[in-house]
């Protein structure tokens, strides 16, 4: 447990830069334990994929971070079940640190200096793919929607152990601020986020298909609350990578 809780706080120091590495490292490091390069039956297949997420928000908070640039590594599972359609299961894994607005009464991404929350979400999508071949050359259009959830694990930030942490004042206690953020993300289905995206396969070689995605999470839940609150909070955009293992292609005997 104290492993896993310095490198994540670790990690969380590092420049965006090297996080984002970090992540395309993973893209690619994943494949080669994969035994086979093969897909599990002749209509399921998985993926693995890089993103890097945009969060929108317009607070205007000192302190806070107004579009957190966010690393993710993931992994999808797709049946097709239909000519060019298929049936997708997607899994993204992010982590950040949040502080809470008392005035505003939502919580914030912010700097590691200013945090009280650490939020790790496992972002969870099903959705209904389209896969479109563009000539002979193996490349395929991908174009796919469907719902998705967030579900965030919300825990007190890894580091606070000074007095002025725990005030009891909502406003600097880092214990009521990380309760209000848990409340305000399980509370009002703010755990929704339809998805749609678009992206493209290249063959990369005789085993690999190498993606590309654009993904735009919509906040569903801001019709029925969060109404005061900027058009763009909650907003949230992807650009992200991916490694697809090919099928094998056997040809007919003669």
């Amino acid at each position: 447990m104290f492993f896993l809780r310095y490198n994540v706080d670790m990690y969380q120091f590092f420049p965006r830069s090297k996080q984002a590495a970090v992540f395309l490292a993973f893209l690619f490091f994943i494949p080669l334990f994969s035994t086979s390069a093969n897909s599990f039956t002749d209509n399921i297949s998985w993926a693995t994929h890089g993103s890097i997420f945009f969060w929108a928000a317009d607070n205007g908070r000192q302190g806070a971070d107004p579009a957190p640039i966010l690393p993710s590594a993931g992994f999808s599972v797709a049946w097709q079940f239909w000519g060019p359609l298929k049936i997708e299961l997607t899994e993204d894994l992010y982590f950040t640190n949040y502080e809470y607005n008392s005035t505003l009464g939502y919580p914030m991404a912010c700097n590691p200096e200013n945090r009280s929350a650490f939020v790790m979400g496992f972002l969870t999508g099903l959705q209904v793919a389209g896969i479109f071949p563009i000539g002979e050359n193996g490349i395929d259009v991908r174009v796919y929607g469907g719902p998705a959830a967030d579900f965030r694990l919300v825990t007190l930030a890894f580091g606070l152990n000074h007095p002025a942490d725990f005030t009891g004042n909502i406003e600097t206690d880092a214990r009521l601020q990380t309760d209000a953020i848990k409340e305000y993300f399980w509370s009002e289905g703010r755990w929704f986020f339809p998805v749609f995206g678009a992206g493209m396969d290249f063959p990369l070689n005789e085993k690999f298909l190498l993606g590309f995605d654009l993904r735009v999470w919509f906040p569903f839940y801001r019709i029925w609350t969060d109404k005061d609150l900027p058009g763009i909070d909650g907003w949230r955009f992807g650009v992200g990578m991916r490694i697809t293992p090919r099928k094998k292609i056997v040809a007919e005997e003669e």
